[in-house]
C-alpha cells in the first residue's frame, strides 16, 4: 500500500528513469506574469555538484505566516551542506511563495518539530535517495513521507520551457512538491493555451498549456496591490 501511495504522489516515474539534462522545449505562450526585469533575470548558472555532504541542516530561525484566519501549517526547511547555495535565501524563497496570496494557504516557518512538512534543497543524488521508490533519475523533485525534496539541479537551471523564468519556476516547484503534501495529485493540461494546473508536472512538460507557479493565479499578490497603490 505505501509504495503504491508514493508512486501516485510523488513527482518521480515508475518507468525507466529519464535523461539528466531537462527536457527538450515544447510549446506553449508566454505566462501570465509580465516579462522579467532585468534584475530578475537568472544570473550565471550556479554549478550544482552531483553529490554534496548527504546530510541535511535545519535552516535556524523562522517566520509567522501571512495575515489571514485559520490556524497556519508549520513547516521548517533543510537545506544539504556542501550545496553552493546561501540556506537563509532559499529559505526565505520558499516562504514567500507559501505565503504569497495566490499559494496554498497560510504557511509559519519554525526550525523544530512537530511540523507537518518539510522542505529540502537535496543535490541529485540525495534527491534519488530521498526519493525512493520513486525514480527522479537525478533531474526531477519528490515528494516522499513528510518531505518536500527539491533538486538543487533544477533549483539552479529551470526548465527550457519556462523560457528563462527561473524565480517563476522556482515557485512552481515548491508550490508543486508541497501541493503534494497537502494531499493533491497530479493534474493534466485542461486546453491548449490555457495555464497549467500547479499540480501538472511542468517539469516534464506543458503539454499545450501556459506556464503558471501558482495554485490559485487569478488572486492578487500583496506585492501587486502595493504597486498599484503606488501608482494611483
Amino acid at each position: 500500500m505505501m509504495l503504491l501511495l508514493l508512486i501516485a504522489t510523488g513527482c518521480g516515474t515508475e518507468s525507466a528513469a529519464p535523461p539528466t539534462t531537462p527536457p527538450a522545449a515544447t510549446p506553449g505562450g508566454t505566462s501570465s506574469e509580465p516579462p522579467p526585469s532585468p534584475e530578475r533575470r537568472p544570473r550565471a548558472p550556479v554549478r550544482v555538484p552531483y553529490a554534496a555532504s548527504g546530510k541535511y541542516a535545519v535552516v535556524r530561525g523562522g517566520a509567522p505566516a501571512r495575515p489571514g484566519r485559520g490556524a497556519a501549517v508549520r513547516y521548517l526547511v533543510e537545506v544539504e551542506r556542501g550545496l553552493p547555495f546561501d540556506p537563509r535565501t532559499f529559505a526565505s524563497e520558499v516562504h514567500r511563495t507559501l505565503n504569497d496570496e495566490r499559494g496554498w494557504g497560510r504557511f509559519r516557518r519554525v526550525d523544530h518539530p512537530p511540523v507537518r512538512l518539510r522542505v529540502a534543497l537535496s543535490s541529485p543524488r540525495l534527491t534519488r535517495r530521498q526519493c525512493r521508490p520513486l525514480r527522479t533519475g537525478g533531474s526531477l523533485s519528490c515528494w516522499n513521507g513528510t518531505r518536500s525534496v527539491i533538486n538543487a539541479l533544477r533549483w539552479a537551471e529551470g526548465v527550457p520551457h519556462y523560457e528563462g523564468r527561473l524565480t517563476a519556476y522556482r515557485r512552481y516547484l515548491i508550490s508543486h512538491e508541497v501541493g503534494h503534501g497537502l494531499g493533491h495529485g497530479h493534474r493534466r493540461c485542461p486546453g491548449p493555451g490555457r495555464l497549467a494546473p500547479v499540480m501538472a508536472q511542468q517539469s516534464l512538460s506543458l503539454g499545450r498549456c501556459r506556464p503558471n507557479p501558482w495554485p490559485f493565479p487569478g488572486r492578487k499578490s500583496r506585492e501587486r496591490h502595493q504597486t498599484e497603490d503606488r501608482r494611483r
